[in-house]
């Protein structure tokens, strides 16, 4: 291929078929969040031998739970500016590595305050990866399938937590509950290894950083090979660094409008997501189930997340960024209010358990992925990383808002009675977001 005088680097992989090496960008992503995902659930999965070992009750392991959700939301918030400044793979790499040592210090815990701390400081890792990940895959994806190959690499994350819960099963019995964090520590840090050597530094983020022409002319042709020489000039057709990598500059026109919306909707969404994950079972429970049953559907409801967070960026990609998400969120507010409104039989509630899990789930990596989108190349990472901690703020203020709906006697028809509000809500943000760029584009 002859070499160009000029690249636009914005555009420069958008024409062209998805490359082996942009293939291995996305499989290090889905890695990454495959290990987020193990990291995220072990407290779950190593709770009740916990409470064996350590003789205690189990509203005692509150505390623990709360600080890893915690963690995850610092971790995202601080990240973003981070990786706008000194570059995704550098975020990424020193994430997974901070999140390695953490879980592995969280394995020494001698009680139950050490293993609060150890798994918020986890919880900043693990926070700081996903929306990096998310950021990078996005620049490297071509426009017409960044959708759907960003929203790909969250079934990473699904994938990571259902094989985990089995590794740790055969871990707990064998082992006891330190080898699932010690496991934990390990694979990220064998990962760390492999991004070290195979993970390529954001494009967009060299050339509006000035960076070394070499480095980029050497990263392109990796991509694409022969398309550049020591003659060709890099440029990109995005804003360049409009404003400093800050939470500030997410509200600087005309990022607004957009930046509320997509907090919003990601509050509302893990909101939903987080409950009924969290509660769902002992609800279905309390229904009148019995508790096969009952985890029956827990396990029903993750399914449908899975398929969602894959459906959702090809929707995304066909009908539109803002149409699916608006439509994935209406979704969930309709099988939830028939819920409310009809007790079904145990075939149709396993059916509308999937739906609520296919379009509740998909809210999220919708979001993430529209964010990546939304946002020029300078803020993204802030803007993506910002997103996912307000987000995860959802998934926190939900585990409080649970056990008071329960303390309060609210029934199985109450609980998804009011799941509509918050999703409508979410719907309604989206909607003026997307109104707010069709006025844009008129003009």
């Amino acid at each position: 291929m002859t070499a160009q005088e000029k690249i636009d680097i914005s555009s420069v992989l958008d024409k062209r078929p998805i490359s082996r090496r942009q293939w291995l960008v996305v499989a290090l992503g889905f890695l990454v969040l495959g290990i987020d995902g193990f990291d995220v659930t072990a407290i779950g999965f190593i709770a009740p031998a916990l409470i064996d070992d350590w003789q205690i009750s189990r509203h005692m392991l509150g505390p623990v739970m709360m600080s890893g959700l915690f963690g995850l939301a610092g971790g995202s918030l601080i990240s973003g500016p981070l990786a706008d400044r000194y570059g995704r793979k550098k975020l990424i790499i020193g994430s997974v590595i901070f999140f390695g040592c953490s879980s592995l210090l969280s394995a020494c815990s001698w009680n139950l305050s050490s293993l609060t701390f150890f798994r918020f400081i986890t919880g900043l890792g693990l926070g700081a990866a996903m929306p990096n990940i998310t950021t990078l895959v996005a620049e490297y994806a071509p426009v017409r399938y960044r959708s759907r190959l960003s929203t790909l690499i969250h079934c990473g994350f699904n994938t990571g937590a259902a094989l985990g819960g089995l590794l740790s099963q055969q871990l707990l019995g064998t082992y006891g509950w330190r080898s699932v964090l010690i496991t934990g520590g390990i694979l990220p840090l064998l990962l760390a290894l492999i991004l070290l050597r195979y993970l390529p530094e954001s494009m967009h983020y060299l050339v509006q950083h000035g960076e070394n022409k070499r480095h980029l002319r050497r990263l392109l042709n990796t991509f694409v090979p022969g398309i550049a020489d020591e003659n060709t000039h890099f440029f990109t057709t995005e804003p360049q660094k409009a404003h400093a990598s800050t939470a500030r500059s997410l509200f600087h026109p005309p990022y607004t409008l957009g930046t509320l919306a997509l907090w919003i909707t990601l509050f509302s969404g893990l909101f939903c997501v987080y409950l009924l994950s969290s509660w769902l079972p002992l609800m279905i429970r309390d229904s009148g189930l019995t508790l096969s049953q009952a985890v029956l559907m827990g396990s029903v409801f993750q399914i449908g997340g899975i398929i969602g967070n894959f459906c959702i960026g090809i929707e995304m990609d066909r009908w539109g960024k803002h149409c699916a998400i608006i439509m994935t969120l209406l979704g969930g507010a309709c099988g939830a209010l028939i819920l409310g409104l009809h007790a079904p039989s145990l075939a149709g509630l396993c059916l509308l358990v999937l739906l609520l899990g296919f379009t509740i789930n998909g809210i999220s990596p919708g979001c993430y992925a529209l964010a990546a989108h939304f946002y020029p190349t300078s803020i993204r990472a802030t803007g993506v990383g910002w997103a996912t901690g307000i987000g995860r703020l959802g998934a926190i203020t939900s585990a409080g808002a649970g056990s008071m709906m329960l303390a309060a006697g609210w029934t199985f028809s109450d609980v998804f009675l009011f799941l509509p509000l918050p999703l409508l809500a979410g719907a309604l943000a989206m909607y003026c977001k997307k109104q707010r760029l069709v006025i844009a584009n008129s003009h």
